[in-house]
């Protein structure tokens, strides 16, 4: 449990917390373009004394303590990306005890929680202080590119690129309370282009038009049978094309994945999915695809380390959200270190609906509970 003095931080600080989200909440951050809330983060973290800090290749925001040398890690992390393409501030209201704005859940009020610890952890050692979370190890708060979309998490794939030996455990806050993510779902992503001659729809009438022939594949493809075990999904998530209403479409173009929690599975959707490419292109179709994204499955992990991860993370919801969370598999930056074997852990928290809409809330009372899940899932409940 959290200490006198951390709740008192907590209850200091928190019209601070949420005028940070307020204004975090309504900064453009589309995946690849979160310079702004990066520089933001960066300034934000310096006015209140971190030292050390820095922006990595990625574009992440890097909160280093006692991270010298070649010693054990953890790593704690919130994306500060949305999956809204906007470059204009974001709208936000506050009605009903709600906060609204795209993406003020996800991950925006995750966000301010690693920030509010950041700040409390900049104070104590800022004072010479030292705390019982660092007595044997060094601590990584990051503020990471590339969560969503097609970022590919590019922000976490650096992070265990330069330290993935060293990180003993990995946490990312991103989502509610109500569940906790220990599996990874694994995804490959791919732009599918068709081109025909085209031509005059009246004129040229019975001319292969590229829009038709993209529908067949679409067709094809969603009649892949899944595999019976575990879950396995696909979509097409957006498609485009043609000129003209009286021309016939010379060029048609959709974004597909295809996502499993299990591995050898991910692997049959590949050849399907490359069977049915490659049977159209043989059938003479100017066909073209090209992978985007690729996001793995988990590997193998120690057990009982991920058993005491999921204990910390699950007493840390129940004590101050006041739920037991349900453990899930999901598509989050864990996928990485999972993947390397880390034992590693998605905790959520606020309360709120709507993620990925641009009717996205958060409660403005649940709030402070999120602080205390992260300060507690950070400190272990020690000062």
């Amino acid at each position: 449990m959290l200490n006198r003095e951390m709740e008192q931080f907590i209850a200091e600080h928190e019209q601070e917390a949420l005028e940070l989200l307020k204004t975090l909440a309504r900064i453009p951050a589309p995946s690849g373009r979160e310079e702004a809330r990066g520089q933001f983060c960066r300034d934000w973290l310096l006015q209140q004394g971190a030292e050390g800090m820095f922006i990595d290749a990625a574009g992440n925001v890097v909160y280093p303590v006692e991270a010298e040398g070649e010693g054990p890690l953890e790593v704690f992390m919130a994306h500060m990306d949305v999956v809204f393409p906007d470059l204009e501030p974001l709208p936000l209201k506050e009605e009903n005890g709600r906060l609204c704005c795209p993406g003020v859940g996800d991950d925006t009020a995750c966000l301010v929680c690693l920030l509010l610890a950041a700040k409390y952890l900049a104070g104590k050692l800022g004072k010479g202080e030292k705390l019982e979370a660092l007595r044997e190890k060094g601590l990584l708060l990051v503020c990471n590119t590339g969560e969503e979309g097609l970022g590919n998490l590019r922000g976490v794939r650096e992070i265990c690129r330069v330290y993935g030996s060293r990180i003993q455990s990995f946490c990312t806050f991103d989502s509610s309370f109500g569940s906790v993510i220990t599996k990874a779902v694994g995804s490959m992503r791919y732009r599918i282009q068709v081109e025909t001659e085209g031509g005059h729809s009246f004129n040229q009438f019975g001319a292969a038009n590229a829009i038709e022939k993209l529908a067949g594949i679409i067709q094809r493809l969603y009649q892949i049978k899944l595999p019976s075990e575990g879950r396995t999904t696909y979509n097409v998530g957006t498609i485009s094309g043609g000129t003209s209403v009286n021309t016939i479409a010379q060029h048609a173009e959709m974004l597909y994945e295809f996502r499993s929690d299990t591995a050898a599975y991910l692997d049959y959707m590949e050849q399907k999915f490359l069977e049915v490419m490659e049977g159209e292109r043989r059938k003479g179709l100017d066909l073209s695809w090209e992978l985007l994204g690729q996001r793995p499955c988990g590997g193998t992990v120690d057990p009982e380390a991920a058993r005491r991860l999921l204990r910390r993370a699950t007493g840390a919801v129940e004590r101050y959200a006041g739920k037991k969370p349900l453990q899930k598999a999901g598509s989050t930056d864990c996928n990485i270190p999972l993947s390397l074997g880390i034992p590693s852990i998605c905790v959520g928290c606020y309360e709120g609906k709507g993620a990925h809409t641009r009717e996205e809330y958060v409660e403005l009372s649940s709030l402070k509970k999120g602080y205390r899940v992260a300060f507690d899932m950070i400190f272990g409940g020690e000062g």
